[in-house]
């Protein structure tokens, strides 16, 4: 295997007659940030749907550590250490933070629990609470999920899917919606979660400031197609990019 976690080759997804994807490669090296930037309808959620399992691509390959999964389903791809969150939080909103992480876990096909070795009930409560602490929501963990900020409900969706202890996770749009007073605790986040869980992460995110802070390697779609792919500098840089996307920002 090479130092990638993921491999996209090729990969084409239409949608009746429009074409979401066409020939797109790219790849998420491992213990690295990767991002994905484009303008809207250039494809990208469509790819992030592609990688974890959502419906089948038309056409290409899709590895993750060497193994072919363009043909495997959700939780399939989740046992393997594969997990996503999405532009609009999923959380369970009459549910307090604590039940939210636990179901998060509880909800889990049987199998995905061997990514906790054999963890007791009280070990994953208190795995639960040094997440929520870790995001910033521990004083707020017997709190009402739906009464949250939709910044904090953000926070909380993250902390649902590190209980799952994924070796990469993908991220659609993650300051989406974020009061910019917390956009910068996110950041510092996610680089610790990169940094001290060792979470390989793959990243959609329209707020170029963040993402040329953030990621190491960025790829830029548009019309479905991959537009380029390099450093921050290299992207913020390139012509291509400038017009079809960077020069309406």
């Amino acid at each position: 295997m090479s130092g990638n976690l993921i491999e996209v080759r090729g990969v084409s997804k239409s949608f009746g007659g429009v074409v979401a994807n066409k020939g797109v490669s790219i790849d998420v090296a491992e213990g690295g940030i990767t991002g994905l930037i484009g303008p809207n309808g250039s494809g990208k959620t469509t790819l992030f749907n592609s990688i974890v399992g959502y419906h089948p691509i038309d056409e290409g390959s899709i590895q993750f550590k060497g193994r072919e999964i363009s043909k495997l389903r959700v939780p399939e791809i989740a046992r393997l250490g594969l997990l996503r969150t999405f532009q609009q939080t999923r959380i369970y909103s009459k549910m307090d933070c604590m039940k939210n992480m636990l179901i998060s876990v509880s909800h889990r096909d049987e199998g995905l629990g061997t990514m906790f070795g054999s963890m007791r009930d009280r070990e994953t409560e208190e795995f639960a609470e040094e997440l929520l602490e870790f995001v910033g929501l521990y004083q707020k963990r017997f709190l009402i999920a739906g009464e949250l900020s939709f910044g904090q409900q953000k926070l909380l969706e993250f902390a649902m899917a590190l209980m799952n202890r994924p070796e990469v996770l993908l991220l659609d749009e993650p300051t989406a919606g974020i009061n910019p007073t917390l956009i910068n605790g996110l950041i510092d986040r996610l680089k610790r979660a990169n940094e001290q869980f060792g979470i390989t992460l793959f990243v959609i995110e329209h707020n170029m400031r963040v993402i040329m802070n953030l990621a190491d390697r960025i790829s830029c779609l548009a019309h479905g197609e991959l537009l380029a792919t390099g450093t921050p500098d290299e992207i913020q840089n390139d012509p291509r990019v400038v017009d079809a996307y960077l020069g309406a920002h």
